[in-house]
């Protein structure tokens, strides 16, 4: 896994360590310019959830969490081997066009 992801200057984060990063920054920076706050911090604290993002992993390529569609589809091919031997449940990818998402509360 770790060899696929060097190829692809990609590295794995843990999502519930993500999440505490952010409330961590909510609470520094003042958590009215983190829309999220509540819900990431219910998320983290909640044990099913917690469970849940302590086994989820976003991955980064060149340090930054969203990257071009090609380098994205490139790099779930690499890894599809793995989710059909078992190491991985599955493999998800996001759309960030704000078109294609709900947006977060204001």
């Amino acid at each position: 896994m770790f060899d696929i992801l060097v190829s692809h200057r990609a590295a794995p984060k843990c999502l519930f360590d993500a999440f505490g990063e952010y409330v961590a920054a909510g609470e520094k920076y003042g958590i009215e310019r983190y829309p999220l706050y509540e819900w990431t911090k219910a998320t983290i604290e909640t044990p099913a959830t917690r469970k849940k993002y302590l086994k989820s992993f976003a991955v980064y390529v060149d340090d930054r969490e969203v990257y071009a569609k090609a380098t994205a589809d490139a790099l779930e091919t690499a890894l599809q081997p793995l989710v059909s031997c078992g190491l991985f449940a599955r493999i998800i990818k996001h759309d960030t066009n704000p078109a294609n998402n709900p947006q977060p509360p204001e």
